[in-house]
């Protein structure tokens, strides 16, 4: 039903305006008494599939990833999709606009996204009070970044802001320094910057009382910059990894370069995505210590792509673009091949 009659619905729109219609018309579905309970019914978790990873139990090893519920406003409803998990943001502490619209384009031919969203969110303490609300037992992840109009110089005071909003509402941190949608953010990435970012953000995040403490990386990098972060990680003993964010490479896509070109700049995640993500979840599990998490994300449709990402030695796996090509019974339908 959904690829038949809602999906060509929602594509009818913009992409932007297709998201946010489906927030609204999910919002106002989960008012009615037992919708629920019969989302549940359909698509929730399946039994048997729990894990524990960083300490944390999950109803199974597939969540949402960072950027579909960036303020926290629909993960209660979210819930009764199956995930196993839900990260929200990415935050920054002041609300901003994002990037001019449009800045979401679909490329269907290759089951794809190219976005240039630039952490719009409505910031902190926003989505804090939404959190304060949870009604779920589901476990929750905080991703955090800077604002676009904070230089890298004090970008560290961002993160520990975020640190200290979120401290009470989340089960786990991630820290964003790979979008490439905000300027210049992924020179953060760099070893002596990040090291710096990363030392005092765990010494933050200790102080309140240690949660687990993730970075996002890029599947940009080079071997040489991937065996940086691999010894930041492991030398900081942080507790994981987010792998990939969106890619800026266009390579081996479908869509005609004049679509591409007319599009312009963004990050390019779906399909095209799927090996090069685990191409780096298999390096960083070869040189991560063993207790070190990997969450895998990235060109994830299918319970065989899951299954490739298990099996190259991710813990737990994220869902995104997948999940708005392939609908609300997708999880479940993972979960059954797994």
């Amino acid at each position: 039903m959904y690829k038949s009659i809602i999906r060509p619905v929602l594509f009818t729109m913009n992409a932007e305006q297709a998201h946010h219609f489906t927030f609204t018309s999910l919002k106002w579905a989960f008012k009615i008494p037992g919708i629920s309970a019969l989302a549940n019914a359909f698509f929730g978790s399946l039994k048997g599939k729990e894990t524990e990873v960083m300490g944390l139990r999950f109803r199974n090893p597939i969540g949402l990833a960072a950027g579909f519920d960036k303020d926290a406003k629909l993960y209660n409803e979210l819930a009764s999709f199956g995930f196993g998990f839900i990260e929200i943001g990415t935050l920054t502490p002041k609300a901003q606009p994002g990037n001019p619209k449009p800045r979401l384009f679909r490329l269907v031919e290759d089951e794809a996204v190219i976005n240039r969203m630039g952490f719009n969110n409505g910031g902190l303490d926003e989505a804090v009070l939404r959190l304060q609300k949870k009604k779920t037992d589901i476990v929750i992840g905080g991703n955090i970044g800077k604002n676009k109009v904070t230089p890298n110089e004090e970008a560290l005071n961002d993160y520990l802001l975020g640190v200290e909003a979120l401290h009470p509402v989340v089960d786990y941190f991630v820290v964003n320094v790979s979008s490439p949608n905000t300027p210049n953010l992924r020179e953060l990435q760099e070893k002596e910057p990040l090291t710096k970012l990363l030392k005092a953000v765990q010494s933050k995040n200790n102080e309140l009382g240690a949660k687990p403490l993730l970075l996002k990386i890029a599947p940009d990098l080079t071997e040489g910059q991937l065996d940086d972060i691999i010894d930041i990680i492991n030398s900081l003993n942080l507790d994981g990894v987010v792998a990939t964010n969106t890619t800026i490479s266009r390579e081996g896509l479908k869509a005609s370069a004049q679509k591409i070109d007319a599009i312009g700049a963004g990050g390019l995640s779906g399909k095209i995505l799927r090996e090069r993500s685990t191409e780096v979840v298999r390096y960083l599990r070869s040189k991560l210590h063993k207790d070190v998490a990997i969450i895998a994300v990235g060109g994830v449709f299918t319970g065989a792509d899951a299954k490739e990402k298990l099996e190259a030695g991710a813990n737990l796996v994220q869902v995104w673009t997948g999940f708005l090509y392939e609908g609300p019974s997708m999880v479940r339908k993972i979960l059954r091949n797994l």
